[in-house]
C-alpha cells in the first residue's frame, strides 16, 4: 500500500520482460531526476504467467544500459491486490486490455485507473508494440516511446 500522499503506477505487458520493465525503469529514472522518488511507488507486471521469475530480456537490458538506465526486475504476474493498491495501471496494447479486463472483473472496488501508456505519447503512437519477436532497433523504439510517454504522464500526474 502506498503511503499517504504517494502516487503509484504499474506498467503492464504480456510477459513482463520487455516493455513493462523498460517503462518502469524509465519512469523510475525520471522520478529520481525530479527528486521525487519518495513520492512514487513504481512497479511492472505481466498479464501472463509465461516469464514469472525471469529477468528482463537481455536485448532490453543492453538498450537500457546504452541509455544509462539500470534495470533490477524479476518478472511477476499482476495480482488482485495490484488493482486495489495502484493508482494507475498503464498497459501497452489492446491485448493487455482484454487480459486486464478479465482479471479486473474478479476484483471488487478496483482503485486503479487502467490506461494505455501510449495515450500520453505526444507523437500519438498509441500502441507500444511487443519487441520480443523483434530486433535491437525494436527495443530502442520501445525505449523512446516509453521516454516520451512517461515524461508526459509524470507532467500530467503531479
Amino acid at each position: 500500500m502506498a503511503a499517504e500522499g504517494m502516487r503509484s503506477v504499474l506498467s503492464v505487458c504480456l510477459g513482463n520482460i520487455c516493455r513493462s520493465p523498460i517503462a518502469e525503469a524509465v519512469f523510475r529514472k525520471l522520478v529520481a531526476k525530479e527528486n521525487i522518488s519518495d513520492k512514487w511507488r513504481i512497479d511492472p507486471a505481466a498479464t501472463s504467467t509465461y516469464e514469472i521469475g525471469n529477468p528482463p530480456d537481455y536485448r532490453g537490458q543492453i538498450c537500457m544500459t546504452k541509455n544509462g538506465i539500470t534495470m533490477n526486475h524479476i518478472a511477476r504476474q499482476i495480482t488482485k491486490e495490484d488493482f486495489l493498491t495502484f493508482d494507475y495501471i498503464l498497459r501497452m496494447d489492446e491485448s493487455n486490455l482484454r487480459d486486464l479486463n478479465r482479471k479486473v472483473n474478479q476484483v471488487k472496488n478496483c482503485k486503479a485507473k487502467i490506461e494505455l501508456l501510449g495515450s500520453y505519447d505526444p507523437q500519438k503512437q498509441l500502441i507500444i508494440e511487443d519487441s520480443y519477436y523483434g530486433n535491437d532497433s525494436d527495443f530502442e523504439t520501445v525505449y523512446e516511446q516509453c521516454v516520451r510517454c512517461c515524461k508526459a504522464f509524470l507532467e500530467k500526474s503531479h
